[in-house]
C-alpha cells in the first residue's frame, strides 16, 4: 500500500457530508470541494446542478485553477463533454476522471478526444449504482403492460365501472427477454426469476447469469423475439447497439407484447416502435429513454394510449449521490494501490 497523496477536485456538486464520507473511506485523498464554485443541486442526482448558476470572473479563474491542479476529477463541469475536453487539454497531469452517469462512455465519445488523450486519461462510470431503481422500474413497466394500466386509467377518467371484467396477464409464468445482461440486466433477471418468470437474455458471449434460462445471440433477435411476452432493454447507446431492436425485430414480436426500455433510446428503432404500437403488435411500451431526448413535443409517443413515458428519471433515487461517493472511494483505493478500476470506459466502443 502506497502512502502517497492523491489530489482530487470535485467538478460536479458534492456535499460537504459526502466529501467527508469519501475522505474517511480513503484518508490518502486530498479532496478539494469549494462549494461557492459548484452549482447547487436541484434534486438528488442533479450532477449538472442549477443551470442558472454563474461564477464571477474571479470564481471562474479559481475554478479553472483547481481543475488544472487535479490528478483526478470527480465529475465534469456542467456534465458537458466540451468541458471534459477542455479540462484534459489544460491539465497534462490529469490521469483519471470519475464520470457521473452509468453510461458515461457517451460523454467521452462526445468530447472528441485524440488517441493520445484517450490513452493518457482513464475514465470510469457509475455502472451498477442505478441497477436497483432501474430494475424496479423495469418490473413496474412490465406490470403496467401485463395489468392493462391504460385501460384502467381510461375507465377511471370516465368514471366507468366496467360491466364485464377483463383478463389480465400474469407476470408469474410469463416469458421475458432481457436485451443486455450488464449490471442492470442481471439484476432484472434475478428479480424476475424470483417471481416465477422464465427469463432469457441477450449476449454476444456464452455467459451464465443467475435467473437466466437461455442466452439469445443478438443476431437471432428477429427469429426469437416472438417467443416472449415481455422485452426489457437495458443496453447502453453505442454504435454497436444502435437500432439493435430494429424494424424487423419489432415486426416479429409476440402480438400484444410489452416492451420496456431503461437503457438508451437509440437501441430501439423508434419510428418502427411507433408503427407497431399503432398496429397493436406491441401492446404496451414503458419508455424511460427515448431518441432524441428531450422527447419532442410533437412526437406521437406522447399521445399513444398504450405508451408510458418517463423523462429519463427512473434511475434517480435519494441514495444515488451517496452510492456514487462510496463507489468513488473504493475506486480511489484501487487507483492508489495499483489495482484495476471498477467500471472502466471502453474507449473504442465507448461504454
Amino acid at each position: 500500500m502506497t502512502d502517497r497523496r492523491l489530489r482530487v477536485v470535485a467538478a460536479t456538486p458534492l456535499s460537504d457530508e459526502l466529501a467527508d464520507r469519501i475522505r474517511a473511506a480513503e484518508p490518502r485523498l486530498d479532496l478539494v470541494v469549494e462549494q461557492d464554485l459548484l452549482p447547487p443541486q436541484r434534486h438528488p442526482g442533479d450532477h449538472g446542478g442549477d443551470p442558472d448558476f454563474t461564477r464571477t470572473e474571479e470564481q471562474e479563474r479559481r475554478f479553472q485553477e483547481r481543475i488544472g491542479s487535479a490528478e483526478v476529477l470527480y465529475g465534469i463541469p456542467g456534465e458537458r463533454p466540451s468541458q471534459l475536453a477542455k479540462a484534459i487539454r489544460a491539465n497534462p497531469r490529469l490521469a483519471w476522471v470519475q464520470l457521473m452517469p452509468a453510461g458515461g462512455g457517451a460523454q467521452v465519445k462526445a468530447a472528441e478526444l485524440t488517441e493520445e488523450e484517450l490513452g493518457r486519461v482513464r475514465f470510469t462510470t457509475t455502472a451498477g449504482v442505478h441497477a436497483v431503481p432501474l430494475a424496479e422500474w423495469s418490473e413496474f413497466g412490465l406490470l403496467a403492460g401485463f395489468k392493462t394500466l391504460p385501460q384502467l386509467q381510461e375507465a377511471q377518467r370516465a368514471h366507468e365501472w366496467a360491466e364485464s371484467r377483463w383478463v389480465m396477464r400474469r407476470l408469474e409464468g410469463s416469458r421475458v427477454l432481457i436485451v443486455g445482461l450488464g449490471s442492470i440486466g442481471r439484476l432484472v433477471a434475478e428479480r424476475l426469476a424470483r417471481q416465477g418468470v422464465r427469463v432469457a437474455g441477450t449476449s454476444r458471449r456464452d455467459v451464465e447469469v443467475e435467473g437466466v434460462e437461455e442466452v439469445v445471440r443478438p443476431d437471432d433477435l428477429a427469429a426469437r423475439i416472438g417467443d416472449f411476452d415481455g422485452v426489457v432493454v437495458t443496453l447502453p447507446g453505442t454504435d454497436e447497439t444502435r437500432h439493435l431492436v430494429s424494424a424487423e425485430v419489432l415486426a416479429a414480436v409476440k402480438p400484444g407484447a410489452t416492451v420496456v426500455n431503461v437503457g438508451r433510446g437509440t437501441v430501439i428503432d423508434q419510428d418502427a416502435l411507433i408503427e407497431q404500437l399503432r398496429a397493436g403488435r406491441v401492446g404496451f411500451a414503458a419508455l424511460d429513454v427515448t431518441d432524441p431526448e428531450p422527447l419532442p413535443a410533437d412526437s406521437p409517443l406522447w399521445d399513444l394510449p398504450n405508451v408510458l413515458i418517463s423523462p429519463h428519471t427512473a434511475a434517480l433515487s435519494e441514495r444515488e449521490d451517496a452510492l456514487i461517493a462510496d463507489l468513488f472511494a473504493r475506486n480511489a483505493t484501487r487507483y492508489l494501490d495499483g489495482e484495476p478500476l471498477i467500471n472502466p470506459v471502453n474507449t473504442r466502443e465507448f461504454y
